[in-house]
Formats: structure tokens, sequence, C-alpha cells
């Protein structure tokens, strides 16, 4: 599931499961209910929209990741409920001058280099945030 969740960020779809015996939605998808750890799951398609909640500049980068360094790494509600984490795409200087809490974005998928820890060799695909408001 994890390999069409990232394929379709690529495509620009968010997808998760929605429980169909309490309608906790999820996201990512997970094979059991967040809330009442039921089986009964529904694929749906979400928005991608949600609002800032948290964020950080990273400006020392994990081993493999240095070359992206400085990030902004986001915290963000989906308009759905799910929380989700992902970067943001904007510079870290923006994010160190400006509160983005709050702020509206739109998830989509950006294909970086895979590096030694990833389980994709061949493409690593992360959740992108575009601040849209």
């Amino acid at each position: 599931m994890f390999v069409e969740f990232f394929n379709e960020l690529l495509n620009g779809k968010l997808i998760g499961f929605k429980c169909l015996d309490c309608g906790t939605v999820m996201c990512p998808p997970k094979s059991t209910c967040d809330n009442c750890k039921g089986r009964n799951l529904e694929k749906i398609e979400l928005s991608g929209y949600g609002r800032v909640t948290s964020y950080t500049v990273t400006y020392v980068a994990p081993m493999g990741y240095e070359k992206e360094a400085p990030y902004v790494v986001a915290l963000v509600e989906l308009d759905e409920g799910p929380w989700i984490i992902g970067r943001l795409d904007v510079d870290a200087e923006k994010a160190e001058s400006e509160n983005l809490v709050g702020k509206r974005v739109k998830v989509y998928g950006k294909e970086f280099a895979s590096e030694l820890f990833y389980p994709n060799k061949e493409k690593r695909v992360v959740p992108m945030f575009e601040i849209v408001e």
C-alpha cells in the first residue's frame, strides 16, 4: 500500500483509508484502524488540503540527506482529520522569519534521489506541502 501511496502522491493524489466500522480516516494508509483497531477498511482519496500545525527547519540533516539541507519539515492536519508529516516547500529563511503555523497547504509528491537507508533504491518520494493561502 505504501508504494501506491507514494506513486499517487507523484500523480497529485493523496490516498488513505476510512474505517467502515467507526468512520476514522487514516493517512498514510495502515493495515488496522487507529481508533478501533478494526481491519474493515476502504481506500479513499483525500482532498490533500490542510493546515500547518508545527514545523522546524533542519540545518543538520541525517546521513544521506546532507545535500538537501536546509529544509523545512512540517506537521499538517488534513481537512479530513489525519495528521501527516512532510516537507514545507518554502525557503529556510522564510520559515525562520515568518510564522507559518495555521497556513493552508496542499500536499504533493516530489521525487528525490534514493539513499542508503531508504527501502526503495530506485526512487524516494517525499510528501511536500505548498502554501496556498
